[in-house]
């Protein structure tokens, strides 16, 4: 089952939704006026949800004609984590750096901006000093459906309302000038998600699904696309770390709530920060590259869709790298 959240014309208000061949059958004409995050607590919503759309009065719309938002368009919180070892292990090396041990023994994961969230379609606008170095992070991410404290890695899939495509669009001097202070990443990452198109439950994936002592992995494959040309591509089930114990490491000792959104941080080549680190490496000519103004990020992977976005400049001049002291 693929939700959405979206808008139309004719209703100001965010409506919710299920998608199948390419047409969006709404679910507040049936559910009331609720959100994303309302549906998947409600029990047996899938099977209501599924004799829903047969019915002859439900309000339907062409996919291509909506305003797509963000699938969680106010999440709770949103965690990211680091759990794709080729990403951590190559970006360390290119900086000459040793593998850091401790990823193997935790998974590890960052807080960052739940409210700004964008969705499929949406153009981006950014401030000037987010174009120093910008860079796209091709990931995927999950949306807690069921709430829990201490939940154990063999529970945890329970908790797993779907998936999503996750873009975290991430500004490396801002980034890189922060952590020096080893705090962070901060003004780097809090700025723009991009999350969608639409929540992918479970069971769609199960095919593609790979049993694990620690939680299922995902056969799916991953890539970027900048102006059409092909920059990142690595697969789901390459993660070193499962969702399963993400989520327990999440929950230790605190709650967490339908509609909280946790990444799976960066798969290997996923982004233009190790791409150019790689090539430096192997090449001393190799000239740099990163997002302009007004190129178009398009990610897709298998069975949870694509995400394509424009990233526009604001007419602004203010800026915070030049007010350093």
């Amino acid at each position: 089952m693929k939700l959405l959240t979206y808008k139309i014309d004719k209703l100001e208000v965010n409506q919710i939704g299920v998608l199948q061949d390419g047409i969006v059958y709404n679910l507040n004409n049936y559910f009331g006026d609720i959100s994303l995050v309302d549906l998947i607590q409600i029990e047996n919503y899938k099977d209501k949800v599924a004799s829903f759309t047969f019915n002859k009065d439900c309000l339907k719309h062409d996919f291509e004609d909506l305003q797509v938002l963000p699938t969680i368009p106010k999440p709770n919180s949103f965690r990211d984590a680091y759990a794709f070892r080729q990403h951590v292990e190559t970006s360390r090396k290119n900086r000459g750096l040793e593998m850091i041990p401790e990823f193997d023994e935790f998974p590890v994961f960052y807080f960052s901006n739940h409210n700004a969230m964008f969705g499929d379609r949406q153009e981006i606008e950014l401030m000037s000093d987010h174009f120093e170095r910008l860079d796209y992070e091709l990931e995927f991410a999950i949306v807690i459906g069921k709430g829990g404290k201490n939940i154990l890695t063999k529970e945890a899939e329970n908790h797993i309302a779907g998936f999503c495509i996750l873009n975290d669009l991430s500004a490396r001097s801002l980034q890189m000038e922060e952590m020096k202070l080893n705090l962070g990443p901060a003004k780097g990452k809090d700025f723009a998600n991009i999350i969608g198109p639409y929540l992918v439950t479970p069971d769609e994936l199960e095919p593609r699904s790979i049993d694990t002592p620690n939680g299922k992995k995902y056969d799916l494959k991953m890539s970027c696309y900048v102006n059409g040309e092909l920059l990142s591509e690595g697969n789901a089930k390459d993660m070193n770390w499962t969702f399963a114990e993400i989520i327990e490491r999440a929950s230790y000792g605190v709650e967490l709530y339908p509609g909280d959104v946790i990444g799976s941080g960066t798969v290997g080549t996923g982004c233009l920060l190790e791409l150019n680190g790689t090539g430096k490496r192997n090449k001393s000519e190799y000239k740099e590259r990163w997002i302009k103004e007004n190129d178009e990020i398009e990610m897709q992977i298998d069975g949870l869709g694509k995400i394509t976005n424009k990233i526009v400049k604001s007419d602004s001049n203010h800026s915070i790298i030049k007010l350093k002291k």
